[in-house]
């Protein structure tokens, strides 16, 4: 039984990571062919617009001088979920390591490889809520997206007492 919750978490965290890094691929090609010298595009009556921005820091423009880090961060965080794989059991867990993990590649892959050059690229963010600059919520992408939601699905199942080897806390050992 081990084995086969393994697989399965394994395979949960395999299918999440690649999912998200296709979308993000799919969504910032898009983005830089069709929106880029062209105005912000309105959808949802004003609550959601893309407009195209290339951010050099982390989340909401944090470290804009540090940018050669963040690829080092990514691979740390990358290599850990690897090395957590091998003892994961918990498809919860999976799922939201892969949503961390697909959210690292995809900007990880921008920070490589788009301009101004190799480990100090800027990051493509399009994703931008109840105004076209940013102005209520930081402007965003789909890597930005899945790594939050990773993070929140983590700390939640850690809050609630579910362990990555598939097991759980009795609520007595949580207080």
């Amino acid at each position: 039984m081990p084995v086969r919750a393994s697989r399965r978490a394994v395979t949960a965290l395999t299918v999440a990571a690649l999912v998200i890094v296709l979308a993000d691929v799919l969504t910032k090609y898009l983005v830089v062919a069709k929106l880029s010298d062209q105005p912000p595009l309105r959808l949802l009556g004003g609550a959601v617009y893309f407009t195209l921005t290339r951010n050099s820091g982390a989340a909401f423009s944090l470290g804009t001088h540090l940018t050669f880090v963040f690829p080092v961060v990514s691979l740390l965080v990358i290599g850990w979920i690897g090395w957590m794989a091998r003892r994961l059991r918990s498809v919860p867990w999976a799922v939201a390591l892969g949503l961390v993990l697909g959210g690292a590649v995809g900007n990880l892959g921008d920070r490589l490889f788009r301009a101004p050059g190799f480990l100090i690229g800027h990051v493509v963010d399009f994703i931008s809520v109840f105004s076209p600059d940013g102005h209520y919520f930081a402007i965003f992408n789909v890597a930005d997206s899945a790594l939050c939601c990773g993070v929140a699905l983590a700390i939640l199942l850690e809050i609630t007492g579910r362990r990555r080897d598939g097991t759980r806390l009795a609520k007595s050992d949580r207080d």
